[in-house]
């Protein structure tokens, strides 16, 4: 099976039935630089027995980059599954709790506990306690 010279694109995985896996290190019309475990090596992709060594996908009549493509399919699946991000930074919290301090006892009570100004401290909670934390 031949490979156009067309699908490879550098820093591709490639796999020779010779050489093994290597790397795509430049590309001309004809022939592509791959660099081997033993050797570099200038091989002809559609003479050769090059295939793939990392999975592919062919989406056709599509022209956005790959890198928006991967991120709006991953919204999407996040989105259908109905998953969320599992802390959240709470931007601002409730007029009650606003200067007010957070107070760290250890368990240990021969340790000091720590006061800190709720201002200073980055919070994080989980989605079902952000709410009570609106409050």
């Amino acid at each position: 099976m031949s490979m156009p010279i067309q699908s490879l694109h550098i820093g591709m995985h490639v796999r020779h039935p010779q050489y093994g896996v290597g790397e795509v290190k430049t590309l001309t019309e004809l022939t592509a630089e791959i660099s081997f475990d033993d050797a570099r090596r200038t091989i002809a992709p559609a003479s050769s027995e090059l295939t793939p060594a990392e999975p592919t996908a062919a989406v056709s009549e599509l022209q956005v980059p790959l890198s928006n493509f991967i991120r709006e399919t991953a919204h999407i699946i996040v989105e259908a599954l109905g998953l969320e991000k599992d802390d959240t930074i709470v931007q601002g919290i409730a007029n009650r709790w606003q200067r007010g301090t957070l107070v760290l006892r250890p368990a240990d009570a021969s340790v000091q506990s720590k006061q800190v100004p709720l201002e200073q401290t980055r919070l994080t909670c989980s989605n079902t306690s952000r709410a009570a934390m609106a409050r």
